[in-house]
Parts: C-alpha cells; sequence; structure tokens
C-alpha cells in the first residue's frame, strides 16, 4: 500500500465508520484496511476514539476526553508514519 493509498482511505474513515459511503465504496475501504497493517492499527484506534466520545456522554469530563483522544490518534499517525506506508 502506498501512502498516498491510506491518506485516501483516511479521508473516508468518517463516512465509512458511520455507513455513509456509496457499497462500491466502502467495500474498497473494507478491502484496503483488512490489506494494511498501519490502517488496520487507526482504524482500531479511531474505534476506541468513539468509544470514549460515547463515554463522554455519560459523564466523563470533556478535558479529559479530548486529551486521551488526542493522544490516541497521534499515537495511531505516529505507528502509520512509522511504518513507512
Amino acid at each position: 500500500m502506498t501512502k498516498e493509498e491510506c491518506s485516501e482511505i483516511f479521508a473516508k474513515l468518517p463516512e465509512y465508520l458511520d455507513g455513509d459511503l456509496p457499497p462500491d465504496v466502502c467495500e474498497s475501504v473494507a478491502a484496503h484496511i483488512e490489506e494494511c497493517g498501519p490502517c488496520v492499527a487507526f482504524v482500531e484506534s479511531l474505534r476506541k476514539s468513539v468509544a470514549l466520545s460515547r463515554k463522554a456522554a455519560a459523564g466523563i469530563e470533556q478535558a479529559e476526553l479530548k486529551a486521551e483522544v488526542k493522544a490516541r490518534l497521534a499515537e495511531a499517525y505516529e505507528q502509520f508514519r512509522a511504518s513507512g506506508a
């Protein structure tokens, strides 16, 4: 996978995770993610961030949540960059 391909996938992730992509685009995103280790890690981190966001609705302090989300996304992005994808 190239860095450009991964960047295109990253741009589509919000709609992908929300189920808002056309079926053919959704399938191509899913296929890429299944074959690309750095994207798998990034998507897992993004899903954890979404779960943390849901906890915020249950009463977790916003500043704590923002720091955790930023830290997880930064970690996932650095892993992606280090992978050379």
